[in-house]
């Protein structure tokens, strides 16, 4: 799209969380070196044909009198293609083997029947490429979502931690404060990801399992167990994670979803989850608010299930003094059978932390950021209040329970276990107690 329609959406997105008096985190998705076909017209081929691939820097020495042939849009990119590795091309719908390499050229050899057509993702499992990550054409983007104040950027096709530290470097690059900067959200979709993926979970601020990719890079029929490896690496790290691609795909068309979706969005709640994430079933979707709807319920009939129950605490790799403190809040509300907790959490870090032990108890957070109150969003179970006028954190706790009085998110009775995060550059939990509410 134009930025001139991707600003109108931040600005209506911004003015309609305003209305609502609740965060929406807005992820902008970057398109990464995405590698597409370039043929001048579509052709078709048979299981055992030969088609050669040519590289675009050498459009016009290629040979096209050998029969089938197309280019790959990246430059130079043939180099990094070996003999035997495999080119998938449409989202895997077609595939090649290479058989022969002379210099710029490729000769293929059809693994199956299909067309190839112009302008087609193409999808190169086996190759280690060169590419980087961020395009001339990201760069650009990541500068504009970063002048409109995004929360979270979905960097696609990350191979390694150093991916996710160029990104970094290329937003501070902005000359705008590191804690209003996007968060970064790495997308899971290679096979060198998956090498990978304990560092890159950990320089990430948030993780996407992209199964989309993932399916075709690797094999189609280990990407739900990869997906569950996914998810315990990123709970184990205390980072965000989101599990996206196809999870509702036929409400793109129909009005109710098939019952394997259902166990799909089901499967990621008990996986523990924090987010599941639509794409066309709400992008260009017949149903858009039926299958919003239809998977808030899935979510909240699971979340209710003994299922979705954890009977141990989830283990982390975060090892400080402060994650240590914040888990013993959270068992202090276990212990007390509190009914809330409430959290005062200026960055949101706190938010995050406790959110990761997935309490029973409802958790009620505050804070003074409007930035942190935004990516809160993402946040597993977190109900997050801005006071935008007040500047200073200790005095928010009793308009927060006044507030949520008001609402009738809590009842006069319940137990909360009361605390405020860390704040005035200090490290230490300031724990305020058990209280009754009201």
């Amino acid at each position: 799209g134009e930025y001139e329609w991707h600003e109108t959406v931040i600005n209506r997105v911004r003015e309609v969380s305003e209305e609502l008096k609740r965060p929406i985190a807005i992820l902008a998705d970057i398109q990464g070196p995405r590698i597409r076909t370039k043929v001048e017209a579509p052709f078709r081929v048979a299981k055992g044909d030969a088609v050669f691939v040519g590289d675009i820097s050498a459009e016009t020495e290629f040979p096209k009198t050998r029969g089938h042939w197309f280019f790959l849009d990246q430059p130079n990119i043939v180099h990094d293609i070996g003999v035997d590795d495999l080119i998938l091309v449409e989202d895997g719908l077609l595939q090649f083997r290479v058989m022969k390499k002379e210099g710029n050229v490729l000769e293929l050899e059809a693994i199956n029947d299909g067309e190839v057509k112009n302008r087609k993702g193409v999808n190169l499992p086996d190759s280690k490429l060169r590419l980087p990550v961020i395009t001339e054409k990201d760069a650009r983007d990541i500068r504009f979502v970063v002048g409109h104040g995004v929360d979270y950027v979905g960097l696609s096709f990350v191979g390694n931690a150093e991916d996710i530290r160029s990104a970094r470097t290329l937003m501070a690059g902005e000359g705008i404060a590191e804690s209003a900067l996007p968060k970064i959200v790495a997308k899971i979709e290679r096979k060198e990801a998956i090498k990978n993926l304990n560092e890159i979970v950990h320089e990430a601020d948030a993780v996407m399992v992209a199964r989309g990719d993932l399916g075709i890079e690797l094999p189609e029929t280990r990407v739900a167990i990869l997906q569950k490896e996914i998810i315990a690496a990123s709970l184990s790290a205390v980072r965000p994670v989101i599990v996206a691609t196809q999870m509702m795909k036929s409400m793109t068309e129909n009005p109710r979803p098939t019952r394997a979706e259902v166990s799909d969005v089901t499967n990621a709640v008990i996986d523990h989850a924090d987010a599941v994430m639509l794409s066309e079933e709400s992008a260009m979707g017949k149903y858009p608010v039926e299958t919003i709807r239809t998977m808030s319920e899935i979510i909240a009939n699971t979340e209710e299930s003994p299922f979705d129950n954890v009977y141990q605490t989830i283990g982390m790799n975060l090892r400080s003094e402060y994650a240590t403190m914040v888990r013993s809040v959270y068992e202090l509300a276990k212990s007390y059978d509190a009914e809330i907790i409430l959290l005062v959490s200026e960055s949101g870090f706190t938010a995050r932390l406790m959110s990761h032990f997935r309490p029973d108890s409802r958790l009620f957070v505050a804070t003074n950021n409007q930035r942190a109150w935004n990516r809160m969003a993402l946040f597993w179970g977190v109900d997050a209040t801005l006071f935008a006028d007040n500047t200073q954190l200790d005095g928010i706790v009793d308009r927060l329970i006044g507030k949520l009085l008001a609402e009738g998110k809590v009842k006069k009775g319940e137990r909360a276990v009361l605390c405020l995060g860390r704040h005035n550059k200090s490290d230490q939990l300031q724990l305020v107690g058990v209280r009754e509410i009201g």
